[in-house]
């Protein structure tokens, strides 16, 4: 009988693969056999990247590559495919968000909301993914094959609900805002998503978005983690080894029928 779930073999790019997520993706793609090229600002000795991914080493590498930068994705990419060959899977995964504890401007009111901060988060979560789509998944038209998996949020289907952070002003006596940026650049890889999977669909090319909620890190406020759970119908935070499976899903051929999608793992928040 056929293992539609099987990846043994396939080349999988992971950009941002060594952040929280990304290293779950990374670990449930090599452990089941895939090869793994991270995109990263920096590479890692064989060294680094067996401590952080033990037993790994051999089928995960570490490539020097900016989202932002098409030249730098361009000479990774050609990298990659000199030692592997053209991709099978590009995991959209860098990103970034306004740190709850950074600069307080990073969440201020919309009013008065900095225009650099979202610059950094648009270019990162959203022109980010479109230079590595561009870049990658072009290879992959060319080659016939490819599955394209962009990593999104609940905030880029609902709005993030100010009254989860309301108890920021009241602790800090200032205004704290969860930032526009974040939602915007997530819910454009809606359509982003669509798009490619229409554009590519031909040329065996699948694009498919997993939105995400909330998964469990222990960096939250305890007041934020009661009031987020009051609205999750299953009560409770995402374990992060829940979110690597989907991936594998995605990847493989079990999903082979299925492109423009967007997968829900939020516990049911988006539901209410």
């Amino acid at each position: 009988m056929q293992d539609f779930f099987n990846i043994e073999g396939r080349v999988a790019i992971v950009t941002g693969g060594l952040g929280q997520l990304g290293t779950q993706f990374t670990k449930q793609l090599a452990e089941n056999g895939a090869k793994v090229a991270i995109f990263a600002r920096r590479t890692r000795t064989k060294e680094e990247i067996e401590e952080q991914f033990p037993g790994l080493s051999d089928n995960v590498r570490v490539y020097k590559a900016d989202v932002k930068d098409k030249d730098s994705l361009i000479a990774a990419t050609d990298q990659v495919t000199a030692d592997w060959g053209v991709p099978h899977v590009l995991v959209n995964n860098a990103g970034i968000d306004s740190k709850p504890d950074g600069d307080a401007d990073q969440n201020s009111p919309f009013e008065v909301y900095p225009k650099k901060y979202w610059d950094d988060v648009i270019e990162t979560n959203l022109t980010g993914c479109m230079l590595c789509s561009q870049v990658i998944g072009s290879r992959m038209a060319e080659a016939g094959r490819g599955s394209i998996i962009m990593v999104g949020s609940m905030y880029g289907m609902v709005s993030p609900n100010q009254a989860l952070y309301a108890y920021r002003e009241e602790r800090d006596g200032e205004p704290f805002v969860k930032a526009i940026s974040y939602a915007a650049s997530k819910s454009g890889l809606l359509n982003m998503t669509r798009y490619l999977a229409t554009y590519w669909a031909k040329k065996g090319v699948r694009t498919n978005l997993v939105t995400f909620g909330g998964v469990k890190t222990g960096s939250f406020d305890k007041e934020f983690i009661d009031a987020f759970l009051q609205r999750v119908p299953m009560g409770r935070q995402a374990e992060i080894e829940e979110f690597g499976p989907i991936v594998q899903f995605l990847a493989s051929d079990a999903s082979s029928y299925m492109t423009g999608a967007n997968l829900v793992l939020d516990g049911g928040f988006t539901a209410w």
